[in-house]
Parts: structure tokens; C-alpha cells; sequence
């Protein structure tokens, strides 16, 4: 019999989410509005701590709106990681404003507090007032906050997070997504948990969460006809997906544990072979979404993961540095070197959290009898 293959981070579904489903169908609450959605904001409310969310159809719209709400528009610069998924900064360029692209530190693999001030001190020398600052915590992995928020505080630059990795991790007591002034997580099929498609803005603020719902539903002005004084979006989640949300939410905790868990497992399996896993920075807790490690050389990633491949067992280089892409090939980019390497050596391991013991002990089979080969 063929083994079901392995994917990287595949949904996992505890049950518990047909239930708000089939009522939320059986009362005809279907539209993008419902107590269902009522209901997980407040469940991501209570959980994160934070005041106000706004639950919408991706994580990239909640960027949009986060960077909407702060006024980014034509011609203004938002600092922002090169190491990161395209979705993070894409929004920059729907506001039709600049990216200016920050590269990565050794410890976190997140944005250098370092470079992130040079750059600002450039731009203030040059006049030009940043509009934003667009922290990404990647792979779970909070990035070296307290420096950063001490950095914009000095600059007097707000801060948006791209936590769409990072639910249930933490800056000390405090959840992704709630130490800057904007929060922002997805609920894509990958994701630690899932709603299918969607995502959250987080505020601390209701006069944001109501302005960012005005314009998430085509910014309808009050009349008793369509009007419209201003440019809406499409961006609200529907009643049914916010019910899956409901029903995931309330294994989160459980989620997070058996990330974690497959973590620990890698990096205990592997410990004595020339491989270097991301470690979690003093004062985080990282969810552990995806297992991230470091091979020595591009050479030794693409064996492991190509050995992978071929026994149907999907895994992934680490994020291309958005400086690398066509798309923002002319951007300017603060560098160095970090990211690149990062891209050159690392690789993703199946992380989900209905991985079994017998599928990570494959995996790590196959990566030692790899290395145990280039290397003897």
C-alpha cells in the first residue's frame, strides 16, 4: 500500500467546527455577518488580550487596512523585512507607496533593529518622515521587539505586526500582534489554526476597528440607499468561515503543544549532525509553526530536500528575500547578508500538528542517512 504523503502544514480540523457550521446554515446566517463572527473576534479578543479585532477574508487585507489606517498613501515609505513571504509587503504597493527593505538578524531571522535605525536615520537626514514600520515575527518566532518599539518610539514611526505566522507566540506576557500599534494574523489553510481563508486586524483602538469595517464592506455611508463617499473593499469574513474559526480556537492551545512537540523532536532526533535549528530568543515563546533548520551549504539543502521529495514528503526552502524578486528587484535594500543565507541554507520541515511519530521519525530517517552520506 502507498503512503499518504506528507505536506508541510496541512489544516487540522478538531470537530468541533461543524457544529457552529451547521447552525449558522440552519438559521440562514450565511452572509458576512452573524453572531459566529461576533463570536471569534471575541474569542481572538480574549485570547490575544487586545481590545478590538476585526475578522476579514485574508491576512492581506487586514495589511491593507492596517496600512490604510495610518495614512500610507502614494509616494510614502514604509520600512519593512526583505525576508518574508510576498504577501507582507504587496499591500505597500496596493497604497501605492514605497517599501524600503530591511534585512534579516542572525539570532531571530527577523528585521535588524541595527539596520532598521540606519535606515531611518538615512531618511530623516533626507527629510522623509516614514509612514510605517512592518514587523513580520516569521515561522513563529517573535523578533527582537523592545528594541524595535524603542527605535520607533524615537522616530516617532508606528508599528504594524505581520503576526500571520506567529498566533499563540509571545513577547514576554504579551501575544503577537498586540505590541505595536496594529496586529495582524491569517487564518489561511497552513496556518497553526484555519478558517479555510481569512485573517484579523488587531487595535487597541475602536474608532480604527470601526473605520477599518467601514471600509472591509464597501464603505457605505448611512442612507437608505447605496452611497458611497469613499473607496471600499470586499474584505469581510463570512459567518460560515468565522464558525470554523470558533471551533479551532478552542484547540489552539493544544495546536501550539503539538507544534511545538515537533520541534522538540527534530532537533533532539538530529542533534549530533551539522544541521542548526532557529532557537527561540530569550524572553519568546515561539508557537513553532513551521521547524526551521540550517544545512552547511545550498548543496546539502537541496539533498535533504530533494530525499524528502522523493519519498512524497513535502518540505520547503526558507522565504526568498522579497530584494531577490523580480517584483522588487529595484527597491532600495539595506543589507547584509543575513537573508540571502538564510535562503541559500534553509529549509522547512512537515511541521503540521497531525504529524505522527512514526511520519517524523521517517523524516528524520531520511535527513540523517542524507547527511551521514555527503558527509562519510
Amino acid at each position: 500500500m502507498q503512503s499518504k504523503k506528507i505536506y508541510l502544514s496541512p489544516p487540522h480540523l478538531s470537530g468541533k467546527e461543524i457544529g457552529y457550521i451547521t447552525e449558522a446554515m440552519a438559521q440562514n446566517w450565511v452572509a458576512p455577518v452573524g453572531k459566529n463572527l461576533d463570536d471569534f473576534e471575541q474569542a481572538i479578543c480574549r485570547f490575544t488580550k487586545i481590545p478590538h479585532c476585526l475578522a476579514l477574508n485574508s491576512g492581506t487585507a487586514a495589511l491593507h487596512l492596517a496600512l490604510h489606517l495610518l495614512g500610507v498613501s502614494e509616494g510614502d515609505v514604509v520600512l519593512c523585512p526583505s525576508f518574508t513571504f510576498v504577501a507582507t509587503v504587496n499591500p505597500i504597493l496596493y497604497q501605492k507607496a514605497r517599501p524600503v527593505l530591511i534585512d534579516s538578524e542572525s539570532d531571530t531571522w527577523n528585521i535588524c533593529p541595527q539596520l532598521l535605525e540606519r535606515a531611518l536615520l538615512d531618511l530623516t537626514q533626507k527629510g522623509i518622515r516614514p509612514k510605517a514600520i512592518l514587523v513580520v515575527h516569521l515561522y513563529g518566532q517573535m523578533a527582537k521587539m523592545s528594541e524595535v518599539l524603542d527605535i520607533a518610539q524615537h522616530y516617532q514611526v508606528p508599528i504594524i505586526e505581520d503576526a500571520a505566522e506567529a498566533m499563540g507566540s509571545l513577547y514576554g506576557s504579551k501575544a503577537a500582534g498586540t505590541l505595536g500599534d496594529l496586529g495582524v494574523f491569517s487564518f489561511n489553510g497552513n496556518k497553526i489554526i484555519t478558517t479555510s481563508a481569512g485573517g484579523a486586524l488587531l487595535t487597541h483602538s475602536e474608532a480604527q476597528k470601526e473605520k477599518a469595517l467601514f471600509w472591509a464592506t464597501q464603505a457605505k455611508d448611512q442612507a437608505a440607499h447605496y452611497q458611497h463617499s469613499e473607496l471600499g473593499y470586499n474584505y469581510r469574513m463570512s459567518n460560515l468561515l468565522a464558525g470554523i474559526g470558533l471551533g479551532q480556537m478552542q484547540v489552539l492551545e493544544e495546536r501550539i503543544c503539538q507544534r511545538r512537540s515537533n520541534y522538540a523532536h527534530y532537533k533532539e532526533a538530529l542533534a549530533d549532525l551539522s544541521l542548526v535549528f532557529l532557537e527561540e530568543y530569550p524572553n519568546t515563546y515561539s508557537n513553532r509553526w513551521l521547524t526551521c533548520l540550517l544545512t552547511p551549504s545550498f548543496e546539502m539543502r537541496e539533498k535533504i530536500r530533494m530525499a524528502l521529495l522523493a519519498q512524497d514528503i513535502e518540505s520547503r526552502p526558507l522565504w526568498k528575500p522579497l530584494h531577490l524578486q523580480p517584483l522588487y528587484a529595484h527597491t532600495v535594500f539595506y543589507n547584509q547578508g543575513i537573508s540571502e543565507d538564510l535562503f541559500q541554507r534553509g529549509l522547512c520541515l512537515p511541521s503540521g500538528s497531525s504529524l505522527q511519530e512514526s511520519e517524523l521519525n521517517k523524516i528524520v530517517e531520511i535527513i540523517r542517512s542524507v547527511v551521514y552520506l555527503s558527509e562519510n
